[in-house]
């Protein structure tokens, strides 16, 4: 089965400060992955996002804000992890404009899966401000845009180590729409354990700090048959890497390896097989140690391409 990578180099002139861990260098070292793999790709220029694409989850007001605020030089902190430098805005367009174009390619049958090589990834941004390295809630506007393209029933599939507590955000209680996340717990946003008040469409699971691997699969496994149930049209996977053993930001609390993203990944394919003609397209988030980044996003998109 063949993959459209979908990526931009105006994602790497995104500059939030040489010390900030989303650096430029992430995007460049999941490209470099899969360009010197055996995979073969359909590569695909990320649009720049359409407005009325990111106000159909941000709002116009929102989308009016973030045009305004892009600085001429400099940076603008936007929140106390989240900056926009004089290409932060084309570049948060690209990677919303990524998503949204490979979910309706896949619609149109122009692409059989997409990966979304992207930065700065989205899913903590919510309808209504910026948040943890993310301006556009770039998975939310991809699903958006798939039931705008006919794809009534969209699940998103989130395996970052922290909480997409954007999506959340953006999908609580709405028709059509379904979020399963897996993160460690306690973690940053603090959102996403499984007694917190949501509507029936959130399903979160939780791994604790220092579980194993086989502790994590199980979490994971707990939300499978919930995405089944739901019966989806297409799935969008927020593919964070930053629960590797390796990674920085997740200090290592989870003790993951890149052939556990690529077992997760078979068991989503799996449920879009049975349900969503064999629907997926992906979207990076986290990950922050650029060689396990590298390895891990290889490993992920090799079992997109399994079938």
């Amino acid at each position: 089965m063949t993959v459209a990578l979908y990526t931009h180099a105006d994602m790497l002139d995104h500059r939030p400060g040489d010390r900030h861990p989303e650096r430029p260098e992430r995007l460049q070292a999941v490209t470099d992955a899969l360009s010197e793999s055996d995979l073969k790709f359909m590569v695909r220029d990320a649009p720049l996002a359409e407005e009325a694409d990111l106000a159909r989850v941000h709002g116009q007001a929102y989308v009016d804000g973030m045009f305004a605020a892009r600085p001429g030089t400099g940076r603008l902190k936007l929140d106390p992890d989240t900056f926009m430098s004089a290409g932060s805005l084309n570049a948060a367009r690209r990677a919303a404009g990524a998503v949204a174009a490979a979910v309706r390619d896949v619609a149109a049958g122009q692409a059989d899966r997409g990966f979304c090589a992207v930065r700065p990834p989205g899913h903590h941004a919510e309808p209504g401000r910026p948040m943890g390295f993310c301006i556009f809630s770039n998975v939310a506007i991809a699903a958006r845009a798939a039931q705008q393209a006919g794809l009534s029933k969209v699940a998103v599939v989130d395996f970052d180590i922290h909480h997409g507590n954007g999506t959340q955000a953006a999908f609580d209680g709405e028709d059509g729409l379904f979020l399963a996340s897996i993160q460690q717990w306690p973690m940053w946003p603090g959102t996403g354990h499984p007694s917190e008040s949501t509507s029936a469409n959130i399903a979160n699971a939780v791994s604790p700090e220092g579980a194993s691997r086989e502790v994590w699969r199980k979490a994971f496994e707990s939300l499978m048959p919930k995405v089944d149930a739901f019966a989806p049209d297409l799935i969008i996977v927020s593919a964070g890497f930053d629960a590797h053993v390796r990674d920085p930001l997740g200090g290592g609390g989870q003790s993951l390896e890149a052939e556990d993203f690529a077992w997760a990944t078979r068991a989503i394919v799996s449920v879009a097989n049975r349900h969503a003609k064999g629907r997926v397209v992906s979207s990076l988030e986290g990950g922050y140690d650029l060689g396990a980044l590298g390895s891990s996003a290889l490993a992920h998109v090799r079992a997109l391409s399994e079938g």
